[in-house]
């Protein structure tokens, strides 16, 4: 398969809040909007899209229009710390998981969007010995 895109849809029950949290909080500019639908772009790079979609949307085959669960979606980012000042210190959101280091090779923290998607904030830093072993070769 030779991929001319790739990005995630959230199907959401709360497409207003949720297209504000992602464009106000996180950096992505709307690229399409309806009532249904939510096309969005990063304003650092155009090929990291996201969409939204009201989960109860025809085009969600039967039996699968429900909200988002057990979504988990990485922002890698230059200064996880600063960001932490920022959504978490000065916008007040709730923290699912303080700051912290990882012996994998992450700094991170993670909140949630509106509709209970997972955002993991992370800065890559140095594994320890034992899992730097476990990558590959890059």
């Amino acid at each position: 398969m030779k991929l001319t895109s790739f990005y995630p849809v959230i199907g959401t029950a709360r497409l207003a809040e949720s297209h504000d949290f992602y464009t106000r909080l996180l950096g992505f500019e709307t690229t399409f909007s309806a009532d249904w639908y939510v096309s969005m772009r990063h304003a650092d790079d155009p090929t990291r899209e996201l969409a939204l979609l009201d989960h109860t949307h025809p085009t969600v085959p039967e039996g699968h229009r429900v909200p988002a669960q057990g979504l988990l979606l990485n922002f890698e980012v230059a200064d996880v710390d600063a960001e932490w000042e920022r959504l978490v210190i000065a916008e007040g959101l709730r923290p699912l998981l303080a700051i912290r280091s990882e012996d994998f090779g992450q700094r991170h923290f993670i909140v949630s969007d509106p509709n209970g998607v997972l955002i993991d904030v992370i800065t890559p830093i140095e594994p320890t010995p034992e899992f730097a072993a476990q990558y590959a070769d890059q």
